[in-house]
């Protein structure tokens, strides 16, 4: 992005809510959070970007959610819990998500909880007081506004709340090199009774035939709801920088363009796809990897290596390693295909996830919950999947809800963890090493 001159601005602006807990963005872990938060007796806003709650599930057509078990054990206790009854969702490793099922789920338990919320609601910026956030600021369609509370929640995905409060962060690996993107969409028309088993079966012969304009050797595949109806996550989107406005929209351009391309691969190369019809492509581009922001623990893949328990432990989780190359050579998709292979558990093994990782180091009022918790990469590559951002949603709306009720008296980092993992256990979350 191109340096530009600057101008001063300044405006009066109101105050349209106070609140006791601020969360930016509805994605699961802000979905989570607030509802956790409010069932705890506090008044919680909520600002949501897009048209609906869910982010990659919902507006981003991604077809699938992760593991909620680690093949015994329930991990995503609690809300986590209530959304999967809601769904009618199975056990099975891969669970087909119905978007507009999904939305409605959301909603309920939104309005249900009493969250005041607004769509298309923007933050644009916050405004400190010492190691403070006092106030968030928002834009929608009807202006320019602020939150007052007492605590927040960066649910963004990409730490935006906390980075605009001075947060420190890590992004992408050691040169800065980020995991792809896709833009996910949603297919009709396909015989999935008599579909080819390996949708990856002739991609190299594709290559040769000069099908794809970029060979990408890794392509997720789809999932089922029945009817002949399947979402897609196929196509990454390379040299995406999911916190840059500009590159985002040459993502979406680009997605937009690739789906021709995988449209003639399924149709030419594979059986029962032959008359498949794309139905939509996502409204929301999906992003894997941004900012990791830097907590008072930082996960690392040691951590995974090592199933690890934390004193402070606030749920565990299970879903492997999961770095999407951000290179289509055949080096890059065979070190994934190694890492994803290797770097995973057995049934019934689980790491923890300690509640240090949701706590910016520099900041006293703030959580972070979702993809941008504190990790290193590979750790990052785990946890950010969905149902590992509903448990820390619940963790960090539970612990905003504490820093609320003591008036000022406690900070984020000052919350007492077993009063913390206490309430997490009544409310559903599995903790198996605390004990009362």
């Amino acid at each position: 992005m191109e340096s530009v001159e600057k101008i001063p601005f300044a405006r009066q602006i109101p105050i349209r809510y106070e609140v006791d807990v601020f969360i930016a963005g509805g994605g699961p872990a802000g979905v989570a959070a607030a509802v956790a938060a409010s069932r705890l007796g506090s008044k919680v806003f909520l600002a949501e970007g897009h048209s609906c709650f869910g982010g990659m599930g919902t507006a981003g057509l991604v077809p699938w959610f992760s593991p909620f078990t680690d093949g015994i054990n329930f991990l995503a206790g609690g809300v986590g819990q209530e959304i999967f009854n809601r769904l009618n969702l199975n056990n099975d490793y891969s669970l087909v998500i119905n978007a507009e099922h999904l939305k409605r789920v959301y909603d309920d338990l939104m309005t249900e909880a009493d969250v005041a919320f607004n769509f298309h609601t923007q933050l644009i910026d916050v405004l400190l007081d010492g190691k403070q956030i006092s106030y968030a600021i928002c834009n929608s369609k009807s202006g320019i506004f602020a939150v007052k509370a007492r605590a927040f929640i960066d649910c963004t995905g990409n730490g935006d709340l906390a980075v605009m409060a001075g947060a420190d962060f890590e992004k992408g690996d050691k040169d800065g090199a980020l995991m792809p993107g896709t833009l996910c969409s949603l297919w009709s028309n396909i015989d999935s009774e008599n579909r080819s088993p390996d949708h990856r079966a002739m991609l190299e012969k594709a290559f040769v035939d000069g099908v794809f304009s970029i060979p990408d050797r890794h392509v997720p595949g789809m999932g089922f709801l029945g009817a002949g109806i399947a979402g897609a996550n196929i196509g990454h989107i390379y040299d995406l920088d999911g916190t840059d406005d500009e590159s985002i929209t040459r993502g979406l351009l680009r997605g937009r363009k690739i789906v021709p391309e995988f449209e003639r691969y399924y149709k030419e190369y594979l059986k029962g796809y032959e008359k498949m019809t794309l139905t939509a492509t996502a409204s929301l581009l999906g992003v894997r990897e941004t900012r990791r922001i830097t907590g008072d623990y930082v996960m690392t893949l040691d951590d995974f290596k090592n199933r690890a328990c934390f004193e402070d432990e606030i749920g565990r989780y299970s879903y492997p390693v999961d770095i999407h190359p951000n290179k289509n050579d055949p080096e890059s998709y065979k070190q994934f295909h190694e890492e994803f292979t290797s770097l995973r558990y057995e049934k019934g093994e689980s790491y923890g996830i300690p509640y240090r990782s949701l706590i910016p180091c520099s900041l006293d009022n703030v959580l972070v919950a979702g993809r941008c918790i504190s990790t290193d990469r590979y750790m990052q590559s785990s946890v950010r999947c969905m149902p590992g951002c509903f448990i820390t949603g619940q963790a960090a709306g539970t612990a905003a809800s504490m820093v609320a009720d003591s008036n000022g008296k406690k900070t984020t980092h000052g919350i007492d963890a077993r009063s913390l993992q206490n309430t997490l256990k009544d409310t559903g979350a599995y903790l198996p090493n605390f004990k009362k």
